[in-house]
């Protein structure tokens, strides 16, 4: 498979990453309308919360848009940290999730230190570690069978030799949420290592950027885990990716290493605005979650009549199994000849086999099931499974 224009092109050079093709860039290399352009790779919402439209009618923000945001976005956290259940000492906003694990970085993983991460898992952790020349130990996941959960022993293990771990949870790409109580045992196990070994216990940096889906977050363990930072984001169950706003929240001591990585004034002054009220005012949220669980299953249910394999999910996409790397290239092509834009996983990539798509509205999603039953018989043939040669007793 050509390297994919909608990720990361390269897991070793940072100078070459390329980040996803824009609108017009995706009509222009398909030669279609950009009006027809409809992402299925960002996991993003198909219609921002009814609330915004009024309030930026309204103009009414916090500080003149001619003047910076207050530096402590007093307002943004003082909702942040209501909604979260924590102190406000325990949240510092950035301009949105990504921001909030590149500070997290540069707190946590020193030039030449290691970081250690469970594949296939969010990208941007690789980014961001090697942008600040650090060391990254992978982990593979244990198998479609298990529900690629963790390898919480393996995970454990590594991160004696590591500064920072990053946790996805519930994961991305793979949707799913990790066993009940994993996260829990690898704090404690790595609590453990730590004092055995006389050395601080690393980082365990746990993104939820997916968690309203599920309605479960770590945060309640940071009184025992001083080590344990939370990633919360209101890009996705609450339809606002465009403001980026995130949040890290953590134990005060910790959460200061990470403040003094924040740059001042990066979220802006409509972005803190409409975030806090969101974060106070919760229906349009809920509304969204809503209509992802109300949503999903008619997706999958559609997608597996076509034979695309959708695999379990508790997020706002779904991953398809397509059984080769070469009928997922193929699938893949086609829908972005037809404006749909599905996320790749490249040649290498454990997920090379499958396509990532976000459940969008109904009339959106019945586009791309409309277009994958145009495609299915285009596809090059399932590959038959070669059996196992039988051993021969002596």
């Amino acid at each position: 498979m050509s390297p994919s224009p909608f990720a990361v092109t390269s897991p070793t050079d940072p100078a070459s990453y390329s980040w996803e093709a824009t609108d017009e860039g995706v009509a222009e290399r398909f030669g279609i309308p950009v009006g027809q352009v409809l992402r299925f790779d960002l996991n993003t919402s198909p219609a921002p919360p009814s609330m915004l439209a009024g309030m930026l009618a309204a103009g009414r923000f916090e500080t003149s848009l001619s003047e910076y945001p207050p530096g402590d976005y007093r307002h943004l956290v003082e909702a942040a940290a209501a909604r979260y259940g924590v102190a406000v000492e325990e949240v510092v906003p950035g301009a949105g999730a990504d921001e909030i694990l590149d500070m997290c970085t540069k707190a946590f993983l020193p030039a030449g230190a290691a970081a250690v991460i469970s594949t296939p898992t969010y990208a941007m952790y690789r980014v961001h570690a090697e942008q600040r020349g650090g060391r990254l130990i992978a982990v593979p996941r244990l198998p479609k069978a298990d529900g690629w959960a963790m390898d919480v022993p393996a995970v454990r293990t590594a991160a004696r030799e590591a500064t920072l771990v990053w946790v996805c949870n519930p994961n991305n790409p793979t949707g799913r949420a990790e066993p009940e109580g994993a996260i829990e045992r690898l704090l404690e196990g790595i609590a453990a290592d730590a004092e055995a070994d006389g050395r601080p216990a690393p980082a365990v940096v746990v993104d939820e950027a997916y968690s309203e889906f599920v309605k479960a977050s770590v945060i309640p363990l940071r009184t025992r885990f001083p080590n344990l930072v939370a990633v919360r984001t209101a890009s996705k169950a609450y339809a606002m990716a465009g403001l980026r706003v995130g949040f890290a929240v953590a134990a005060p001591a910790t959460l200061a290493r990470i403040a003094l990585y924040r740059p001042p004034g990066s979220v802006g002054t409509i972005s803190a605005t409409v975030v806090a009220r969101a974060l106070r005012e919760t229906a349009d949220m809920e509304a969204n979650v809503a209509r992802v669980l109300a949503e999903r299953p008619r997706l999958a249910s559609a997608l597996a009549e076509v034979g695309w394999d959708p695999q379990p999910t508790v997020t706002n996409f779904i991953l398809l199994d397509l059984a080769s790397a070469e009928r997922s290239e193929a699938a893949a092509l086609a829908l972005m000849r037809r404006g749909l834009v599905p996320r790749t996983f490249g040649h290498g990539h454990p997920l090379a086999h499958c396509l990532r798509v976000t459940v969008r509205d109904p009339a959106e999603n019945e586009r791309l099931i409309e277009a994958a039953w145009e495609i299915a018989p285009t596809l090059p043939p399932v590959p038959v499974p070669v059996p196992a040669t039988p051993e021969i007793a002596e």
